[in-house]
C-alpha cells in the first residue's frame, strides 16, 4: 500500500513539472531571444573656444577654430544692429554661438533693461546660453552694490532670461561664486531655473586657498548650466591659466562628475596665459589647438 501510494505521488510530482515546462517554456524561449536593448544615446556637450583668449591673435580666431575642428564659439553678445553680419561671419567658416557673453552692472536700475536686450539678442541668433559675471559697483567704482540688492535684479532677470529661452550662467567669481558653497547659497537665494552655475574650474583655487574643482563642482552640480574647462597652477590669486592638460586642475575628474550628473550644457575652453607674460599669435594658437587636442581625448563632443 505505502509502496503504490508513493508511487502515485511521484508520477503526480512528474506530471506537475512536466505541466510548468509546458507553460513557461515558451516564454523562456522568447525572452532568450530578445535583443539586449540598446543603450540610451546620450546627448554630446557644444564643445567651444572662448574668442577672448586669442588675445593678439584675434584677428585669426574663427579660422583657427574652425581649423581645429569646432563648431562652436563663446564670444561677446553682439549690438542689435550687429546680429546679421555676425550671422554671416561666422557661418563663412562653419561657426555657431554656443555661449554669448553677457554684461551689466547690477548696481545700476538699468542693468534690467540691459539684459532684456541682450537676452533678446539671444534668441535672435539662436543662443540658449549666456555667461554673466557681473559688476556690482556704482558708475565711479568706488562703492559697491549689496549682494541682497543684485540678487533682487537677478530674480526679475530670470523670468526675462526664461522668456528668451536662455540659461544664464553666473562665473564662478566673487561674490555670488567665490565657490561650490556660495553658488548653491545664490542659487536658492534666487530660486530661477533660468539663472545657474557658470562653473569655471580654474577660477576655484584662484580664488580659493585649499580648494578643488573636482569637490566644489561636486557641491553645486544641480545648479551648473554652463562650464568653462581651464586650467591653473593651484597658486591663490596666482594669474598662471597654462593650456588644458598643463596645470594642476583634475580635468579628467571634472568630466566625470559632470557626465555621471548628465550634464548636457555647453563646455567652453579657454586659455588665459601668464600675468606679463607676451606670447605671439602662433604660440596663442599652438595652446588652443593642443588644449582642444586635450580636452578630445578625454571624451566624444559635438
Amino acid at each position: 500500500m505505502t509502496q503504490r501510494f508513493c508511487r502515485h505521488r511521484g508520477w503526480g510530482l512528474l506530471v506537475v513539472i512536466l505541466a510548468t515546462v509546458m507553460v513557461c517554456w515558451p516564454a523562456a524561449i522568447a525572452n532568450c531571444c530578445k535583443p539586449e536593448p540598446s543603450p540610451k544615446k546620450v546627448k554630446k556637450n557644444m564643445l567651444a573656444v572662448r574668442l577672448a583668449s586669442y588675445y593678439d591673435a584675434k584677428d585669426e580666431a574663427l579660422a583657427h577654430a574652425a581649423a581645429c575642428g569646432l563648431k562652436y564659439v563663446f564670444m561677446n553678445v553682439v549690438r542689435p544692429d550687429e546680429i546679421e553680419a555676425t550671422r554671416k561671419r561666422l557661418a563663412r567658416h562653419g561657426l555657431k554661438v554656443a555661449v554669448f557673453r553677457g554684461q551689466t552692472n547690477l548696481a545700476s536700475e538699468s542693468s534690467i533693461d540691459e539684459m532684456a536686450k541682450q537676452l533678446a539678442t539671444c534668441e535672435k541668433m539662436g543662443v540658449h546660453y549666456m555667461f554673466l559675471s557681473p559688476k556690482f559697483k556704482t558708475i565711479d567704482e568706488k562703492v559697491a552694490v549689496d549682494k541682497t540688492v543684485a540678487i533682487e535684479r537677478l530674480k526679475r532677470i530670470g523670468p526675462i532670461a526664461k522668456r528668451h529661452g536662455v540659461i544664464i550662467g553666473l562665473e564662478t567669481h566673487p561674490p555670488l561664486g567665490t565657490n561650490g558653497d556660495v553658488h548653491v547659497a545664490t542659487m536658492k537665494a534666487i530660486n530661477h531655473p533660468n539663472i545657474r552655475v557658470n562653473f569655471d574650474t580654474a577660477n576655484i583655487t584662484y580664488y580659493n586657498k585649499n580648494m578643488d574643482a573636482v569637490t566644489e563642482l561636486k557641491k553645486c552640480i544641480g545648479y551648473v548650466g554652463t562650464v568653462e574647462i581651464k586650467d591653473h597652477t593651484d597658486q591663490f590669486e596666482t594669474w598662471n591659466f597654462p593650456p588644458l592638460g598643463k596645470g594642476k586642475v583634475d580635468i579628467p575628474g571634472v568630466l566625470r562628475v559632470l557626465r555621471r550628473h548628465g550634464y548636457s550644457g555647453p563646455i567652453t575652453i579657454e586659455v588665459e596665459g601668464i600675468k606679463d607674460v607676451k606670447r605671439s599669435k602662433s604660440q596663442i594658437k599652438n595652446e588652443i589647438a593642443e588644449s582642444v587636442k586635450y580636452l578630445r581625448s578625454l571624451g566624444e563632443f559635438d
